[in-house]
């Protein structure tokens, strides 16, 4: 018998699930390491059941909280510029254009999102072993961004063209194993932009789609109802998605401001490389 076949047999469905997928989620859509590839291979690996949609629900709102409160101020200065320059203001600085700019990052990942999601999410559910190569591949890029990036402009250097081609890098992120953060702050350093902003701009740029994941679902999950005994996982999953989100962000932060994204590389080509030790060699 397997190991993982007995830690199907000793571990059914519970709290733990939720407590322990609930602080992945808030952990690895932050930083730059993919959480739809850890969210696939952990179940996988200890053959837990699908989580379905009501937890789904409860990673992404737990997600937006956690952007929302380490980034509320920069919420607020947004939509104030947003709603200022509709009222006739003009976009005469760059804080005035940077809501514009989310936005229109923000429109290839929604057109890709709503017409690939489903048949992508079909495919890489059925391959761990493809999953793990894009934690490599991807990791690679990363490292090869970071060292070659010229790292000069900071936020106010964001322009309609660089941030339509962060917002089409972000596609790539629908692929469990790609990193929506790692994709995007990636792209950002290979445009010139320094780390902090490369991040930030990766964090702001994500609130619309965490945002609208979050709503879609959500609307499905009020038209079909909580199953019976989902209520208390779904809460502990928004609670340490949060959590563990919002510490996530602090971090990240403060990391590239005195050092490289190289442990985040690391990461990446030890948990590829050891899930395809486990695929080939284990299960």
């Amino acid at each position: 018998m397997h190991w993982p076949d007995i830690m199907r047999e000793t571990i059914p469905m519970n709290l733990l699930h939720a407590a322990v997928l609930g602080t992945i989620q808030g952990l690895t859509e932050v930083l730059p390491i993919s959480s739809s590839a850890h969210l696939i291979l952990v179940p996988w690996l200890f053959h837990w059941p699908e989580s379905g949609l009501t937890f789904d629900v409860a990673l992404h709102l737990g997600t937006l909280i956690a952007l929302c409160l380490y980034f509320w101020r920069d919420i607020i200065e947004l939509v104030a510029n947003f709603f200022g320059v509709l009222s006739g203001q003009g976009m005469d600085t760059a804080a005035k254009r940077l809501p514009f700019y989310i936005l229109a990052g923000t429109i290839p990942a929604a057109i890709v999102g709503k017409t690939l999601e489903a048949p992508i999410e079909e495919i890489f559910r059925k391959s761990p072993a493809l999953i793990a190569c894009f934690l490599i591949i991807f990791g690679l890029i990363l490292a090869y961004a970071d060292t070659t990036g010229p790292k000069r402009w900071r936020m106010d250097r964001i322009t309609l063209n660089s941030a339509l081609i962060i917002g089409l890098a972000q596609c790539l992120a629908l692929m469990p194993g790609v990193s929506r953060s790692g994709i995007t702050i990636t792209a950002a350093l290979f445009l010139g932009f320094n780390r902090e902003t490369a991040a930030r701009f990766s964090f702001l740029l994500s609130l619309p789609v965490v945002a609208g994941a979050a709503i879609l679902k959500l609307g499905h999950l009020v038209k079909h109802g909580v199953p019976a005994g989902e209520i208390a996982p779904m809460l502990i999953g928004i609670g340490t998605s949060a959590l563990f989100g919002y510490f996530s962000v602090f971090f990240l932060l403060r990391l590239i401001q005195r050092s490289s994204l190289y442990p985040f590389v690391w990461y990446r080509l030890f948990a590829g490389s050891g899930m395809l030790a486990i695929i080939y060699f284990i299960s």
